[in-house]
């Protein structure tokens, strides 16, 4: 998909136009309410428990969200395993592509969420490694002390005081009843799933462009399909859905700003590079130079709403099917 605009990008006058300021609004404003979404909902975390509305609450992530399976028969090794398998493939295909195309390859939105995806995993699986064995240790303390505080009527906490990342711990009555202590989670564990929510959609975004977009528009041009582009645009949102299924971590809505603000990123890189070099456009429906240049634009900007929202409603719908089928063994919070 090397093509060349049908003007020069690098002079003056491809920039002044109205195509360029229509294009400019389907981009630079959803940005400015993406920034301010992320400042007004992730702010909320940093105020105390007491100021929170129970809206605010629903989206702290607790400290075993990113690597406890969302159901109880599944032990937290086998998330981590599904993890790591998924790390690798992601990595050797990432590394293929590489071999093949070389660092051109980043000029593709594709290749933005790719990676995204591959990171995903990578910090997955050490957050899963890393909870499985806080897993082991505290069901070994558990089973020492278990019954003498049972007797006393107390809670069991996971731990006390303060945990290995200095995270206080928040002591009370745990998910349907049950005791436990649930404690808002650190750095690591944020950014996972802030990741989790911005590669779904990017992912959904891609994989649905391609299929349904670019790649008719190429058959009808000879173009031959190979294997690594099947599997960039396949085998994320694979993995991805798979993860979805085992994990334990939430979809608040408003972290799709995340989502608005990488594609925001990604457009805005294409439009410095090419007011630099004249270069060809990685997606042909980039060029501001073509005439329905700010049509497409607003159709990819509408397609954030529905992308998430299918991946919103997957992990409803999981959500919904799974507390009725496995009502004493579903452990996700609410």
């Amino acid at each position: 998909m090397q093509l060349l605009g049908i003007d020069d990008p690098t002079s003056l006058s491809y920039w002044l136009n109205w195509r360029v300021v229509l294009c400019a609004t389907w981009v630079l404003p959803p940005m400015i309410i993406a920034s301010f979404l992320i400042w007004k909902y992730e702010h909320s975390d940093k105020e105390s428990d007491g100021e929170r509305t129970q809206q605010e609450r629903s989206h702290i992530l607790h400290n075993d969200e990113s690597w406890r399976p969302c159901l109880k028969e599944i032990h937290p090794i086998f998330l981590m395993f599904f993890r790591m398998v998924a790390f690798c493939l992601l990595l050797i295909a990432l590394g293929f592509d590489l071999a093949f195309h070389g660092v051109e390859l980043f000029f593709y939105y594709t290749q933005w969420t790719f990676t995204l995806v591959t990171i995903y995993f990578g910090l997955g699986s050490l957050l899963s490694i890393h909870g499985c064995y806080h897993h082991f240790k505290i069901s070994s303390s558990t089973k020492c002390h278990l019954s003498e505080d049972m007797e006393q009527g107390l809670y069991m906490p996971l731990a006390h005081g303060v945990n290995g990342n200095g995270v206080k711990l928040l002591e009370r009555s745990g998910h349907h009843g049950k005791f436990g202590a649930l404690l808002t989670s650190g750095f690591w564990g944020h950014l996972f799933q802030i990741l989790f929510q911005m590669t779904a959609g990017a992912v959904t975004l891609t994989d649905f462009v391609y299929w349904s977009v670019i790649f008719p528009f190429l058959n009808l041009r000879d173009y031959e399909m190979n294997f690594l582009t099947v599997v960039t645009h396949s085998l994320n949102a694979v993995l991805l859905l798979g993860d979805t299924t085992l994990n334990s971590l939430q979809f608040p809505w408003f972290r799709i700003s995340y989502f608005v603000i990488l594609t925001g990123v990604y457009v805005i890189f294409q439009w410095i590079v090419h007011a630099s070099v004249a270069i060809w456009w990685p997606y042909p429906f980039l060029d501001l130079s073509i005439p329905y240049a700010p049509l497409w634009y607003l159709v990819v900007a509408v397609l954030h709403v529905p992308c998430y929202a299918i991946f919103l409603l997957v992990v409803k719908v999981k959500h919904l099917l799974f507390s009725r089928w496995f009502p004493q063994s579903y452990q996700c919070y609410s």
